[in-house]
């Protein structure tokens, strides 16, 4: 059976095809076909691999060039090629090595055409086979016709893009989930004939779309306007088996007799109604008339960028785990995405992608079907051990196009990922940009603008953009108080000013401006570290004066005498970066704080605050801690350090490195000579202000339990605050 496209995301799933052109090739030109392979890749990218003489093999990196790239691109249905990559980058072939030493000069319009050592003479191993890159975007009109007589079941006819054509009364509605599907062939859109459509077939095109499932629809309206409309007929019905990433992944199924508007005579055009998931729901169209309570999620996503990517983490026996990448694949990405209500999965992510976990690995060589419920459903081997956090697996789903990115746009700044921030709004009955008041603007804000525009997470907030020049008739500010929680996903829901704006120093050099980043670090403390380590020490005022100096004593140590003794609740922290990038401080070097009695610098105004709380969240003692010195104390095995705080040197912590404060460091405690004997709640808060963008801020808080008796304090069970699900009740 012939497939619908060259798409795939796994190793198992490979893109073939030989291209239809119409150059006639010059006598004697050897019939190949080409296909993409190999693992961890996108359909556009992968191992070049030839069929020729009724055998498939690879192609040698030796000679190869961007130009030999870009007749394999095109060869395929692509535009250009991106790159190409030598060594077997995308896994070692099988078979033979068909060609050698390739010359091409761009221009040909088959592989075969260029200059070689001839089919199957080489001198290279699997370890030299070739990959390349190819361009997302696709020859309009470009089609793929097997003109080889092989038993390989994925020939196929390419259509250039899916959509929905909504009726009129659907088009206003954001997202659009209901309409005919359409396919653009040939550079012209046309219908689909129902006569073979199922359900499994608008399954896959509600996945692709974003949308986790498909509904029923009103087929007496659409009946009557298929009537009145003019029908355009692509030749072909489709066949798809519900679990395919998009409606190109299908295999096609009969080819259609085309006759004009009596193409499909006894039936319609294809009309396709899927069911929004809960974020993407019109507000007017959820129809609870009751109140609505939200059960337990089972599944979460964590540390992506945007919506609908993350790292994959299950709840079992109230904590939250990783789950490992062997065997993950599509089938099992795609049930998590559609369980979060999101569409089917377009890239299952593995090897710690999206940044690495904390805590245990709950499910391992997990095997999905693609149609359960959950991942929870799914079955998994509950005896294998030995997976680390380097191994947690990720997905990216497909999410509905709700036009968030028309409505916001960086001005002025270097490159498309910085700039002033501006926003479309409607002012006297027309759309206009304008700035936003850069007031209480920070990281949070920023990464929500990041997020909306597609750009990954926010690396730094500017409150004045006078070096950045944008369009000057959108210097006016047009919004003002804005305050964001972080996990909106429109500047638009955040908090902030109606139509009565306030900002005092007003829009153009002073708006609010942004800079992103495809990757971001994330600290997270270790929990048993913390636990182990915790005293009560009793010490002399008299030699707590540098401490004193740099507030890490309560506000009774001002009255105390010299020779009177502080009681410190003290613990070593262990601060791991397991995000994508180095935590760097916010400030420059050259703006660092020299602190004389302690002589050392202070590259960040607050690192971490330590509470003590009551059981009722009040706080009944603190500490505070300036961050003295970021640097790499320990890192993972194969991680070089690169942060070291010695002779004014660079702070930070590299990815898959922590930074450790020790225990009988001055100001690593809370000062508790006020706290009367009781139970308590002990609270470590890193990064508090959000001055340094993280990919995720959830889970910088650690929480323990605390009793005190006056002479001794014991800490247990202590944890990650978003790593359990519990209620935090006192022991009696």
């Amino acid at each position: 059976m012939p497939v619908l496209c060259c798409f795939a995301a796994l190793l198992s799933v490979w893109a073939l095809c030989q291209a239809q052109s119409d150059t006639q090739l010059p006598p004697g030109t050897p019939a190949i076909q080409l296909r993409l392979a190999g693992d961890k890749r996108k359909h556009y990218e992968g191992r070049v691999e030839v069929y020729y003489s009724g055998e498939w093999g690879t192609v040698c990196d030796d000679d190869f060039s961007i130009q030999a790239a870009s007749v394999v691109c095109r060869e395929l249905g692509y535009v250009e090629a991106v790159s190409w990559s030598p060594s077997s980058k995308y896994g070692r072939g099988e078979g033979r090595i068909w060609l050698d030493n390739v010359h091409c000069t761009g221009q040909e319009s088959t592989l075969a055409q260029c200059q070689s050592n001839g089919f199957g003479v080489s001198d290279c191993k699997h370890s030299e086979d070739v990959g390349v890159v190819c361009s997302q975007r696709r020859i309009p009109g470009f089609k793929f016709i097997s003109t080889l007589t092989n038993n390989i079941e994925s020939l196929n006819v390419q259509v250039e893009d899916v959509r929905f054509r909504a009726i009129y009364s659907q088009r206003k509605r954001i997202p659009i989930s209901e309409g005919y599907l359409e396919v653009k062939d040939g550079g012209k859109w046309r219908q689909i004939c129902d006569a073979e459509w199922t359900d499994m077939n608008s399954r896959v095109v509600c996945g692709m779309f974003g949308f986790p499932g498909e509904k029923g629809y009103n087929t007496k309206v659409y009946k009557l306007l298929a009537k009145r409309r003019k029908k355009n007929y692509w030749g072909f019905g489709v066949n798809c088996t519900g679990n395919e990433a998009s409606l190109h992944e299908c295999k096609l199924g009969h080819q259609v007799e085309l006759k004009g508007n009596l193409t499909c005579e006894k039936n319609l055009p294809v009309v396709v109604s899927c069911v929004p998931g809960r974020a993407f729901a019109p507000s007017h169209a959820l129809g609870f008339s009751k109140a609505y309570r939200v059960e337990q999620p089972l599944v979460r996503l964590r540390g992506g960028a945007n919506i609908g990517e993350g790292r994959v983490e299950v709840l079992k026996n109230g904590e939250w785990g990783t789950v490992c990448d062997d065997s993950w694949n599509l089938k099992a990405a795609t049930v998590v995405c559609r369980e979060l209500g999101f569409g089917s999965a377009k890239e299952a992510l593995s090897g710690g992608r999206l940044g690495q976990g904390m805590g245990p690995v709950h499910m391992n060589e997990v095997q999905c079907s693609g149609f359960e419920k959950s991942l929870t459903e799914c079955r998994f081997n509950r005896n294998s051990l030995g997976c680390s956090h380097e191994e947690d697996a990720a997905v990216r789903c497909h999410v509905p196009d709700m036009g968030f990115k028309k409505r916001l746009r960086l001005s002025g700044g270097r490159n498309p990922s910085e700039g002033r921030v501006e926003v479309l709004v409607e002012k006297n009955g027309s759309l206009v940009w304008g700035t936003v008041c850069s007031e209480s603007w920070g990281t949070i804000e920023a990464g929500v603008v990041c997020r909306q525009l597609g750009l990954g997470f926010a690396s730094n907030a500017f409150q004045e953009t006078w070096y950045w020049h944008g369009d000057g008739s959108a210097d006016d500010v047009v919004m003002s108080g804005v305050r964001c929680s972080g996990t909106e996903l429109t500047l638009n829901q955040c908090l902030h000013h109606g139509k009565h704006l306030q900002c005092p120093k007003g829009g153009g050099r002073f708006a609010a401006g942004v800079s992103c980043s495809e990757t971001a670090p994330d600290l997270v403390l270790n929990a048993q570290v913390v636990e182990h380590t915790t005293y009560l020490e009793d010490r002399p005022m008299y030699v707590l004066q540098c401490a004193h100096e740099e507030n890490c004593l309560s506000s009774s140590a001002a009255t105390a005498t010299q020779a009177s003794y502080r009681r410190l609740l003290r613990f070593s922290s262990q601060i791991h970066n397991n995000g994508q990038s180095d935590f760097r401080p916010r400030a420059a070097h050259h703006s660092w704080i020299w602190h004389e009695c302690h002589r050392h610098y202070h590259s960040m105004e607050v690192f971490t605050h330590y509470d003590l709380l009551s059981l009722n969240g009040t706080k009944v003692a603190e500490g505070h801690k300036a961050s003295f010195c970021l640097e790499d104390t320990q890192c993972e095995e194969g991680i070089e350090k690169r942060y070291e705080c010695a002779n004014f040197g660079q702070q930070g912590i590299t990815v898959g490195c922590w930074d450790t404060y020790r225990h009988d460091i001055d100001c690593q405690w809370i000062d508790v000579t006020d706290v009367m004997p009781g139970d308590y709640i002990f609270q470590v808060v890193i990064n508090p202000n959000y001055e340094v963008a993280e990919s995720d801020y959830t889970n910088n808080v650690l929480k323990c339990r605390c009793r005190y008796d006056g002479h001794r304090i014991w800490t247990y069970n202590c944890h990650i605050e978003n790593n359990f699900n519990h209620v935090w009740m006192p022991q009696k």
